[in-house]
Formats: structure tokens, sequence, C-alpha cells
């Protein structure tokens, strides 16, 4: 593993960080345009780690970064849906604080040089997450006979439940790992 170093996946991470105020401006006026640009987010979600691992440039920062860059979008994205009126702001609130919590128990785990990597539900939380946002986005501004807003809120409150058994997981791992 190798410190601070720019390359592909690093350059993947922080350019989701940079989407995220280019998505919040875009979103309330083109939700279409919205979609695409927290679309694209994600793609470098899935791609920074792929990447990473395939060419061997899996590094601290990354690592660090990579989580926080994922969190720092879906949480933007729900406070928008929030702010927009498309979401209740109780799921919401479960799936930041289950964020928060799992963000700090990762960076309180790698100071003691234990990484703990990302469990397949928490990859599935992030799935469901991300395809519900899209699709609360979209609503119905994308085809006006199919109301993506119903398939979306399914997608949400499925996330939420998946956040809180992934968030029990994390920190069943942690206390294990500590």
């Amino acid at each position: 593993m190798k410190s601070i170093r720019l390359n592909v996946p690093t350059v993947l991470t922080l350019s989701r960080i940079l989407l995220i105020p280019v998505f919040l401006y875009v979103t309330p006026m083109q939700p279409i345009a919205g979609a695409a640009v927290f679309g694209l987010a994600a793609i470098t979600d899935f791609l920074d780690g792929y990447l990473a691992r395939r060419s061997g440039q899996v590094t601290t920062f990354g690592i660090i970064m990579d989580p926080i860059a994922d969190k720092f979008l879906v949480i933007a994205a729900l406070i928008l849906l929030v702010d927009i009126g498309y979401l209740s702001i109780w799921p919401a609130v479960v799936i930041i604080v289950r964020e928060f919590l799992v963000t700090t128990l990762r960076v309180v785990a790698l100071s003691k040089d234990i990484v703990i990597k990302a469990e397949l539900g928490g990859k599935l939380k992030t799935g469901a997450q991300i395809a519900g946002i899209l699709c609360m986005i979209v609503e119905s501004n994308l085809f006006s006979w199919f109301n993506f807003y119903t398939i979306g809120l399914m997608f949400i409150w499925i996330s939420v439940v998946l956040a809180v058994i992934s968030g029990v997981q994390y920190t069943v791992v942690f206390w294990r790992r500590i």
C-alpha cells in the first residue's frame, strides 16, 4: 500500500467530490441533467476502486477518501431530496447517521493500521441508494407514462434496512479487530 499519489483512481475519487456542487446546482432546475451528473459521479465510485486494485495503485489516501467521497455524494443527494420534498427526513437521517458511524469506525481502525474493507451489505446498500436516488430524481421526467418515484422510494427503504444491518456488521467487525 502506497501513500498519496496522483493516479487515475485518485483523480476519479476527487472528481466525485467536485461533481457534488454541480449536482446540487443543476438538479432542482434540470432533474434529468442532475441525474446524469449523479450517475456519472456514481460510476466513478465503482471505477476508482476497481482500477486501483487492478493496476496495483491502492493508496492510503484512496482507502480513506473513496468511502468519504461516496458518503458526501449520497448525503448531499439525500439532503437535496429532503429539501425539495421528495423524501421524508427519517430515512435520510437513518442513512446519514449510519454513514457517519461506519466512516468513524473505519478511520479509527485505519489509525491503528487496521483496514475494514467494504462488506457485501454495504455494497448492496450503496447500490440501492444510488438506484433509489436516481429514480427519485428522474421521477416522471424521463417517461411521462412511467413514474420512477415509487420505485426510487422502495430502493431508499431497502437501503435503510441494509444500512442498519451493515452498520451493525461494521460495528461487530470493528470491535473484533480492535
